[in-house]
């Protein structure tokens, strides 16, 4: 049985995974390091601000003091804020997936990004009211591939109705969060939106999509067979 779906954000509902690549390469470029898309997508993808900002400094040997890491993710957030005024963008489908999804289950979404980020996108899109409940980058200590955003949106869910984690299905775009929803117990789609869908695959996705056009939130329930 599939009773809720539990979506990724970045590159899940918003398509905007290179927004953040450019704002926190914008950010690290002040401070004299630099951060290219290769690294970003390859080694970054997944990630909180926060992890990769500490990331980022451990590889370059440089220290990060606790003051200039929550400056630097001030910086971030307001730059990203900027990039996403000019031009916001949702991944094919998502606007129309997400309202019918909330007509035949329960939604939650998980994500390393900030919260007022997030509420920033969902607001501007008109889809904040389908979601029961949002775990943001401020809600959990450890970002994926740590299930904890995933086991903390399952744990919401199931204090206002029982819900098991093998009754949870997972959205995702990333290999970390693939990792994460596997070790929270739950089934896991995949979009191709930052991996090839022979990588996705061969992680061990249970489904693979290129996006969500054309495809209906009943197809998730054949899941339950895996």
């Amino acid at each position: 049985m599939i009773e809720a779906v539990l979506f990724d954000f970045n590159g899940v509902i918003a398509d905007d995974e290179e927004q953040h690549r450019a704002a926190l390469g914008v950010v690290l470029a002040g401070e004299g390091l630099s951060l290219t898309p290769q690294q970003y997508y390859s080694d970054f993808l997944g990630f909180d601000d926060r992890r990769c900002l500490i990331e980022a400094f451990r590889r370059a040997g440089k220290a990060l003091p606790a003051m200039q890491l929550e400056r630097l993710l001030d910086e971030k957030s307001r730059v990203y804020q900027e990039l996403i005024d000019r031009s916001l963008a949702l991944v094919p489908g998502a606007a129309d997936f997400v309202p019918r999804a909330a007509e035949r289950f329960r939604l939650g979404l998980v994500s390393g990004a900030l919260r007022q980020e997030v509420e920033l996108v969902l607001g501007r899109a008109g889809l904040q009211r389908y979601f029961d409940v949002l775990v943001a980058a401020e809600d959990v200590e450890r970002c994926k591939p740590d299930p904890a955003g995933y086991l903390a949106a399952r744990g919401a869910l199931d204090r206002r109705r029982p819900l098991p984690a093998g009754h949870c299905v997972v959205i995702e775009d990333s290999l970390p969060g693939l990792h994460a929803a596997r070790a929270a117990g739950m089934r896991c789609a995949m979009l191709t939106t930052s991996h090839p869908s022979a990588a996705l695959a061969g992680a061990g996705a249970d489904l693979v999509w290129s996006d969500f056009a054309g495809h209906d939130p009943a197809e998730l329930l054949a899941l339950a067979d895996r």
